[in-house]
């Protein structure tokens, strides 16, 4: 008989999974109200994804706020995961041009990004960047070993950005 594992779904660090219930993605308005169109969907989500999904869960943030610091990482990886170099090497074809490395999608979101710094200030940006884009947790933020308050301080310094970008946005916060 083998041994029995010692590492279990429940057990695992890296996961948290937890039933949810979300937007239908392929939801049509003109076919509402049939039973094969449902308005939402039940998921299943991995609450230590990421920080704001982990704090969203434990109902550290609003949904206004979780919805900022979802726009916040389109927005971070649209820029950062996104961009290429140009291959001169590659050869046109059919007379056409060279391809441009940076789309228009990757300028809009670079343009957002450039709008919201000055709001939240080179600490805040760096902050929000950090947990919301690069999916930092605020221990490794703060610093690993850091005490209880200073993590606590960044938690609240965070949910403040965030509600600026709220304003910004003009997602209904708590105020």
């Amino acid at each position: 008989m083998p041994a029995p594992s010692k590492r279990t779904p429940s057990s695992d660090p890296h996961r948290s999974l937890r039933a949810v219930t979300v937007p239908n993605p392929y939801f049509s308005p003109a076919h509402d109200g049939e039973a094969g169109n449902p308005r939402t969907i039940p998921a299943i989500i991995n609450l230590k994804e990421s920080a704001i999904t982990m704090l969203a869960s434990r109902g550290r943030i609003d949904a206004a706020q979780l919805t900022a610091a979802t726009r916040f990482r389109a927005l971070w990886e649209a820029v950062c995961r996104g961009t290429r170099a140009i291959d001169y090497g590659r050869e046109p074809v059919d007379g056409g041009g060279r391809a441009d490395p940076i789309s228009h999608r990757q300028m809009h979101a670079a343009e957002e990004l450039r709008r919201v710094r000055p709001l939240l200030g080179e600490e805040g940006f760096s902050l929000v960047s950090r947990i919301c884009g690069e999916g930092y947790s605020l221990g490794e933020v703060v610093r690993p070993g850091s005490s209880k308050r200073a993590k606590l301080k960044a938690a609240r310094d965070l949910r403040q950005y965030l509600d600026l970008l709220c304003e910004l946005w003009h997602l209904s916060s708590r105020r």
